[in-house]
């Protein structure tokens, strides 16, 4: 599906540096405002009934958007009962590194543990063009295996590793076939790092709407999509995230458990994650941002406050 034009904020992305695209981590450097357009068919938990966040929340969330002249975009789903919620939820974001986690679930999926225990080597010319690769540098040698590139790619937000997943589970296209096939047909992933921060004026390349992306993630956390084993498997990578105690986490209320994946580049920051109240009850939550500005830097307090917003809501409790 084309994005109109009006929808996108022209950019100078091809003038990104590498280190300006690395997903998670500080992000100099113009990549453009998220693109936005309705989606007609972004798919919801099976068993949801959507209901409205409260008037009081939804200002809140209008409010930070003036406050930081971004857009906010958020989707909710209630573990147990299924309920969904949103805000802009099927207006269309860049995705950033927040795809890791779908990437590793991915392979979770498609192989076995023998075939994730498999060694992977790769190059030094592989990292400088990925980029931001703060594990894969220090393993050139050495190599690691699926599984351990898995974790640096969640945990750690490493590109290198996110391409080595790309290639075992089939290329973006594989990814994207894999997505599809179990229910989400609005989330395009095109590219590798660090194409992938990108925005392609009129073009949905790379980009999802809040409420595919976290009915996504929900189907690999919930265990609806592999099994048990493979669900705790993801769950932890996620709670060991080193790039999300600003986000999410930071929202919520005291007491509850975040596991998490980040994702930012220029004006764009976003974080998915499952949370879990004192009282056990557990949502999966996708927080997405861009600042209007083309060339403004993304701040973390706006999803922070915005995850906030939301797990105060009624429909939370």
């Amino acid at each position: 599906m084309n994005i109109p034009a009006r929808t996108m904020v022209a950019t100078t992305a091809a003038l990104v540096s590498v280190a300006a695209l690395s997903g998670c981590t500080s992000a100099p450097g113009p990549v453009g405002k998220a693109v936005s357009a309705a989606v007609e068919t972004a798919p919801t938990s099976p068993a949801a009934d959507a209901i409205a966040l409260s008037p009081e929340t939804e200002a809140a969330l209008a409010a930070l958007e003036v406050e930081y002249d971004a857009q906010i975009g958020f989707a909710g789903i209630d573990v147990e009962s299924g309920r969904t919620t949103g805000y802009r939820a099927e207006e269309r974001y860049l995705f950033a590194s927040a795809v890791k986690a779908l990437a590793a679930a991915a392979l979770l999926r498609e192989t076995t543990s023998a075939e994730r225990s498999e060694r992977v080597t790769w190059t030094a010319e592989d990292v400088a063009a990925a980029g931001y690769s703060p594990v894969t540098e220090l393993h050139i040698e050495d190599g690691l295996t699926y599984a351990e590139l898995a974790e640096a790619a969640v945990r750690k937000s490493d590109n290198t590793a996110l391409n080595l997943i790309l290639d075992r589970v089939g290329g973006p296209n594989g990814l994207d076939n894999i997505l599809a096939e179990l229910g989400d047909p609005v989330t395009e992933v095109v590219d590798r790092e660090p194409d992938l921060n990108r925005p392609v004026p009129g073009s949905d390349a790379n980009t999802t709407t809040p409420a595919a992306f976290t009915s996504s993630l929900a189907r690999f956390l919930t265990g609806a999509a592999f099994t048990e084993e493979d669900r705790q498997q993801l769950m932890d990578w996620m709670s060991g995230n080193a790039t999300g105690d600003s986000l999410i986490r930071a929202g919520a209320p005291e007491g509850w458990v975040v596991a998490d994946k980040s994702g930012g580049a220029g004006g764009v920051r976003n974080d998915v994650a499952h949370v879990t109240s004192p009282e056990g009850k557990a949502y999966v939550l996708g927080i997405f941002t861009a600042r209007n500005d083309p060339d403004a830097k993304y701040d973390d307090t706006l999803v922070s406050r915005a995850a906030a917003a939301v797990l105060a809501d009624a429909w939370a409790h």
